[in-house]
């Protein structure tokens, strides 16, 4: 398995794995720990839901500009 996603255009991109989600109704904070330090992600409660992400989960930090996403290994 490939360490990067190709399909997207993003320079910053993290391995790593999910720490910690604080789930809110609409909005969850997702805190993936990389070897570079912690990225933490807002993204919609229903991504998170959608992706079946939990503590542990092998991720991808995509960083471009103050957005960061998901993409789940």
């Amino acid at each position: 398995m490939s360490s990067s996603i190709k399909a997207i255009n993003v320079r910053n991109q993290f391995r790593g794995k999910i720490r910690e989600i604080i789930r809110g109704s609409v909005v969850s904070e997702v805190d993936v720990e990389t070897p570079y330090g912690i990225v933490t992600s807002v993204i919609t409660t229903r991504s998170v839901d959608e992706l079946a992400l939990v503590v542990g989960s092998e991720v991808v930090a995509l960083v471009k500009s103050t957005e960061v996403s998901i993409a789940k290994l």
